[in-house]
């Protein structure tokens, strides 16, 4: 682990270092030609399919055609579920995961990530209910929910133990964030949580529906994941962010999606705790 850290570091060094060149690709790759990406297209802004056109858009649509460039790879990118994206690391069905899977250490015996955005899960709750939660501590004692597919329910379940004593949050599992937000909408929790970095995108798309109660609960690294095994091809993908943060491409694509706070500065591998 340590040596990837300090292998990572390098790559987020500014241009002008020896950090600027993008490491080797493995050679089954190279001589591919292309990158098989896992997406699950329904977490807007990072992933979706526009409803006008089916195609994919998103954050990290834009963020995978712009590595393949750098890279000299054509992205393939191959609809999977949640359950399904690491074992088609493991299995080989897929060369890289890219759609918003959080770098957590449970998950590094299987996977490296290559870390390029922060956030972390937030409450919110109706506007017509905001007056009710002038502070965070507010939410204990009420009915949560969140994607019970993510690590959500237990940062929850940590964040009560050690914000809401004998009056505890009473955790609701949805399935995924859209139907947090139906529930919410239905008064069957009182308040949802989901990514930080989805919500500016979903309160545009619904205005004046939701209102933030305090700042999200912790931070957390989002990293493209490979096979653990996959080591070479992990420092290439890091040498070609780095390379991107250097010419500014990657802070023109958070800027276009309304991720600049969210983005990272260096790139890190398996900074996840």
């Amino acid at each position: 682990m340590r040596h990837l850290l300090a292998l990572a570091l390098l790559i987020g060094l500014p241009l002008g270092t020896a950090a600027a060149a993008t490491p080797a690709l493995p050679p089954a790759i190279a001589a591919k030609g292309s990158l098989t990406v896992a997406i699950i297209p329904n977490y807007p802004p990072m992933e979706f399919r526009d409803p006008a056109t089916n195609a994919l858009e998103g954050f990290d649509v834009d963020l995978g055609e712009a590595l393949g460039k750098k890279l000299g790879l054509k992205i393939d990118w191959q609809e999977t579920s949640f359950d399904q994206m690491l074992p088609s690391l493991t299995t080989g069905r897929v060369d890289a995961v890219l759609s918003g899977m959080g770098d957590l250490a449970t998950r590094h015996a299987v996977a490296h990530f290559v870390d390029y955005l922060r956030s972390g899960p937030q409450f919110f709750v109706l506007t017509a209910n905001a007056a009710k939660y002038p502070t965070i501590d507010a939410v204990c004692g009420k009915h949560v929910g969140a994607s019970s597919r993510t690590s959500f329910p237990k940062e929850i379940a940590a964040w009560s133990v050690a914000h809401c004593g004998s009056t505890p949050v009473m955790f609701v599992g949805t399935n995924g964030s859209a139907d947090a937000r139906t529930q919410l909408k239905e008064g069957r929790i009182d308040v949802a949580v989901q990514g930080g970095e989805t919500l500016p995108y979903i309160m545009k798309q619904e205005p004046g529906a939701y209102a933030l109660v305090g700042t999200p609960i912790l931070y957390q690294f989002t990293g493209l994941a490979v096979a653990h095994d996959d080591l070479t091809l992990g420092t290439a993908i890091a040498g070609a962010l780095g390379a991107m943060i250097a010419d500014g491409s990657y802070q023109a694509l958070t800027a276009k999606w309304g991720l600049g706070p969210d983005g990272v500065d260096k790139v890190t591998i398996d900074a996840g705790q």
